[in-house]
This record gives structure tokens, C-alpha cells and sequence, in this order.
């Protein structure tokens, strides 16, 4: 982190225990809130604040999570980009439901996001892949996501070979690879306060519009 970076986020350090949460109207949409408050992340200085803690669940119901990357939050949902073949791919092609965990300790903020799952269209797919760095794109031919790997040389060979494949030629999008959106149906913001009588404001969608209400800390 630079010089710079870490005096902004000593000066935003507490900034919401200061502000709180004020009360809010049905019918606000609560994807405005979050683009504020990641805009708030982003300039805060803090490392990686698109990372999010991405939860899901086997078909029996057991669950496991791992941190990823916000690629795209709009309306229609809220966007990460990996293999299919993936144990968190797997999972949501059995279970197409997940939760999502933001955490901002610099602002002691958290955004809890809870949803249904799909893919994105292959062309959004397209278009992200191909604005990844080369190494990346190789990378997600070379890597069996979540299987079993004898050696890290056996992982060597593999990307060697697709560069090779690929010497001086676009990289396709894998079939095997691409993006999943969550689609919203509650999304609880959480912001810190002295004593620990934390702010948590719900949305919840309901007949198609969101519904808000405080929850005791």
C-alpha cells in the first residue's frame, strides 16, 4: 500500500461508527446503497475491496465458501467469473443458490447478499475473458479448478502446452469457463457503532419490490 493509500485510509478509518446508518423508505433500491458504499471501499485505500466471501451449498446441504471477486454489481445482480468445474461451480449447478459477505474493516462495514444463481450469457463471458491478461486466460485452459494435483511441475507442463497451442493466436473462452450472477433476494447492510449497537438495515424483495427494516445489533 503507498504512502498515500495508507494516510486515506487512517483519515476514513471509523468513518461509519462517526455516520451510522440513517433510516430509510420503502421502495429504495438497495443496489444505489451498495454502489455508495463500494465507492466508499474503493477510495478508503483498502486492498482488494471488490474481494467477497462467496457461500454455497452441496446438493446434500453442506456448505463451503472462499473468497472471490466482484467483476459487475447492477440491478440484475452481482457478478464473479470462474470454472464450472470448480467446487463452487459444482455446487451451483446443483444448488443454484449462494451468499455473498463483503467485509470493509476500514469503514466497519459489511454487506451480507443473499440469492438465486446463473450464468451469464457467453458473449459477457467472452468479453471479460478476453479483457484478462494473457496469463490469465492461459491459466484457465491449464487448471483443472479443484481436482486433485501430483506436483506443481504437472501443473507447468499444462500451461506450457497451452501457451504452446496458442503461440501467437488469440486464446478462446473455454467452454468450461465463464460467469455466475447472483440475483438478490435479501441484502443486509451492517455498519459498526460504539458499544456494539451496530446499525442492520434488510431489503428483502418481495412481489418483485424491496422491502426494508432495521434488525436489533
Amino acid at each position: 500500500m503507498s504512502v498515500f493509500k495508507s494516510i486515506r485510509a487512517l483519515w476514513t478509518s471509523g468513518k461509519g461508527v462517526a455516520l451510522g446508518l440513517p433510516d430509510t423508505v420503502q421502495g429504495t433500491n438497495p443496489i444505489d446503497l451498495f454502489q455508495s458504499w463500494f465507492k466508499d471501499a474503493r477510495q478508503s485505500g483498502l486492498f482488494l475491496p471488490e474481494a467477497m466471501t462467496l457461500a454455497t451449498c452441496s446438493s446434500q446441504g453442506k456448505p463451503s465458501a472462499r473468497t472471490v471477486l466482484l467483476k459487475s454489481a447492477d440491478p440484475s445482480g452481482f457478478v464473479f467469473f470462474t470454472n464450472y468445474g470448480s467446487q463452487k461451480g459444482t455446487e451451483l449447478e446443483s444448488n443454484p443458490f449462494a451468499s455473498l459477505l463483503f467485509h470493509w474493516p476500514i469503514l466497519q462495514r459489511q454487506v451480507r447478499v443473499e440469492g438465486t444463481v446463473s450464468r451469464v450469457s457467453r458473449e459477457d463471458s467472452e468479453i471479460y475473458f478476453h479483457s484478462r491478461p494473457r496469463g490469465s486466460q492461459i491459466g484457465a485452459w491449464a487448471s483443472i479448478q479443484s481436482q486433485k494435483l501430483d506436483s506443481r511441475a504437472e501443473l507447468q507442463a499444462a500451461i506450457e502446452k497451452t501457451e504452446s497451442k496458442y503461440k501467437d493466436q488469440p486464446i478462446p473462452l473455454p467452454d468450461h469457463w465463464g460467469g455466475y450472477r447472483i440475483q438478490p433476494e435479501k441484502i443486509e447492510f451492517w455498519q459498526g457503532r460504539p458499544f456494539r449497537l451496530h446499525d442492520r438495515l434488510v431489503f428483502e424483495k418481495v412481489n418483485g419490490e424491496w422491502r426494508t427494516h432495521r434488525l436489533y445489533p
